[in-house]
């Protein structure tokens, strides 16, 4: 897979980028996204095939959430090894590759989705679908690479945005099966997502590139890990995109273990939700460009905190009309913190790079190394929150019968993100500033959101 290799890429060039560089950008991104998309309808595969487990397959609603929750800690640990392959083995060639490999998931799954499979199957294949979730690291780091800083809040979110779009389109798939062959089905599903693998995979093949100037770099991957930025937007990342693929996994499953919606039910509403926050992720990173990522990632916080009292509230009534507000709203919130937060990074170590004495072209790069460096492993932690709030799910309706309990638990880790938010990106402009010149007059400038 030697592939077509670019030995030359400076996009911070404005005159390259104008004549050469946007155009080929933009190529790669258009099929960057179709694959990272069909990985994450892989990724989150389980959140459909959990629809189609009626009482004949003997696993009760914990050992549901069990799935969806190994599902998801497998993505998120993968992440961290996706993130390096784009360097080693070039964007192009690894996105043939890893696209090609989300033919083992599927065709397993294919192969046992029928009752009488044992559970600890159920859950090998589960976990084996965690590979989907390695695409959006892989493709995150490439696509960073690939446009300059002033265009990054508006690729990244564009990229990650139509990624996410493959957790609803998987369930609207899920939902004509159903509505259409019924419950008994779920092969169907996985009918319509082998070929679709393969047509990815051949289009990255014929239309992406490898960057020759991007190189793993072990020195930036250790500086980043030592960055004290790296882990704060970890952290911050749980509360966005860990709360989008861990309520996408998990929104059906709870509409039909605390509402008692039927499959069809539950698959008709499921949806909805995922594909407003992937829609809404591309205006979180271009809203950030224009006013700030931590301004627009506190007011996200802030309404989500307020979204999650009006789901514990519907919880506490028993009122579905409600709950589906709260939750569609907290759906919305955490797509737009997705891409507010994403565009943070690329900024903070920027202005990391001009507080070491870095100017021009030196600082961008070394904006570049550090958070080409952090992002893997950012999107692998954030992921994890994915796995937390499945495995509260599990917990608040083992203990109680309902997930109000695991909701205050999230409400109070949201107040915790608006607090670091402010603290460290908003308080006082002591950390970091986006420009040279911010770091001259950092003492006086009165903060810095537009980080």
């Amino acid at each position: 897979m030697a592939g077509r290799w670019i030995e030359q890429w400076e996009p911070e060039d404005e005159t390259f980028w104008r004549e050469k560089g946007e155009r080929i950008a933009k190529r790669n991104l258009l099929f960057s996204v179709l694959s990272e998309h069909i990985g994450f309808s892989i990724w989150s595969l389980w959140s459909v095939m959990v629809l189609f487990m009626g009482p004949q397959y003997g696993v009760d609603p914990a050992g549901k959430f069990f799935l969806i929750a190994t599902a998801t800690f497998v993505g998120a640990l993968i992440r961290i090894p996706y993130t390096f392959a784009v360097a080693r083995f070039g964007g192009r060639n690894w996105t043939v590759f890893s696209a090609l490999l989300l033919l083992l998931p599927a065709g397993f799954a294919f192969a046992v989705m029928e009752p009488g499979t044992s559970y600890t199957t159920f859950v090998l294949v589960a976990a084996l679908t965690g590979v989907g979730g390695g695409n959006f690291a892989s493709s995150m780091t490439n696509i960073n690479a690939f446009f300059p800083l002033r265009k990054k809040g508006w690729a990244l979110g564009l990229n990650a945005g139509g990624g996410n779009i493959g957790v609803p389109v998987v369930q609207l798939v899920g939902l004509l099966v159903i509505g259409t062959a019924g419950a008994m089905h779920p092969r169907i599903v996985l009918g319509v997502y082998l070929p679709l693998i393969v047509v990815a995979a051949v289009c990255a093949a014929l239309f992406m590139d490898n960057l020759a100037p991007v190189k793993n770099d072990t020195g930036a991957a250790r500086e980043a890990v030592k960055a004290r930025h790296t882990w704060i937007m970890a952290f911050l990342y749980i509360g966005t995109f860990g709360s989008f693929i861990g309520y996408s996994f998990a929104f059906g499953l709870v509409l039909q273990t605390q509402f008692g919606r039927t499959p069809l039910q539950a698959a008709s509403l499921t949806f909805v939700g995922p594909l407003l926050g992937s829609l809404i992720r591309p205006i979180g990173g271009s809203l950030a460009d224009r006013h700030g990522g931590a301004r627009i990632t506190l007011w996200t916080f802030a309404a989500m905190a307020a979204a999650t009292g009006v789901v514990i509230y519907a919880s506490v009534v028993e009122s579905l009309a409600v709950f589906l507000v709260g939750f569609i709203g907290l759906f919305v919130l955490s797509g737009l913190g997705n891409g507010s937060t994403y565009k943070m990074i690329p900024a903070i170590f920027l202005a990391q790079g001009h507080r070491k004495g870095l100017a021009g072209e030196a600082a961008e790069a070394y904006g570049r190394r550090l958070s080409g460096a952090s992002m893997g492993l950012i999107g692998a932690v954030g992921a994890l929150g994915g796995l937390g709030i499945n495995l509260a799910f599990r917990q608040s309706f083992q203990t109680a019968g309902t997930g109000t309990g695991a909701f205050v638990a999230f409400l109070a880790f949201y107040a915790a993100c608006i607090v670091v938010t402010w603290a460290v990106y908003l308080r006082r402009p002591t950390a970091v500033p986006e420009t040279a010149e911010g770091a001259e007059d950092q003492e006086t400038r009165p903060g810095y959101a537009k980080v």
